[in-house]
């Protein structure tokens, strides 16, 4: 008894290139996001550390580091981060000789394409970047 194959091979390559290719594209889709997402971080701490060293108080550094964190994170379709803004060695002396101003941005990014499952948050992978910025020893104390 012979059996006749003609037509499925197409119809298993077919399938295989399915069954390989949709986990693949998501792959690619999934690792573009999250690396979208720690280049919008590392861009975002860098930009709000320098404004922060730049600004001519320590009551608008805060506002400058803020927003200069905020415009590097939408230029990367990030809506949802938080920022912190670390003084050392304390908080009064942020903005005199010596001082280093150290920026932690933290990025939530949703896995795309996944759906809230049992009512919880959307699966997500979390992203954070730190940048330090010298004050200058040699600087003018602005705080």
């Amino acid at each position: 008894m012979t059996r006749d194959d003609r037509g499925s091979a197409l119809i298993e390559f077919v399938w295989l290139g399915l069954l390989l290719l949709v986990p693949l594209v998501y792959l690619v889709l999934t690792a573009s996001d999250v690396q979208r997402a720690a280049y919008g971080a590392s861009t975002a701490s860098r930009a709000a550390g320098r404004a922060f060293v730049l600004a001519p108080d320590t009551a608008a550094a805060y506002d400058r580091a803020e927003r200069a964190a905020r415009t590097a994170l939408a230029d990367q379709g990030i809506v949802e981060a938080s920022v912190d803004v670390e003084c050392a060695p304390s908080a009064q002396s942020c903005l005199t000789p010596g001082s280093a101003v150290t920026v932690v941005v933290t990025v939530r990014q949703q896995l795309p394409l996944a759906p809230d499952v049992f009512g919880g948050a959307a699966p997500a992978i979390t992203v954070d970047a730190r940048h330090t910025e010298p004050y200058g020893t040699f600087r003018e104390d602005r705080s």
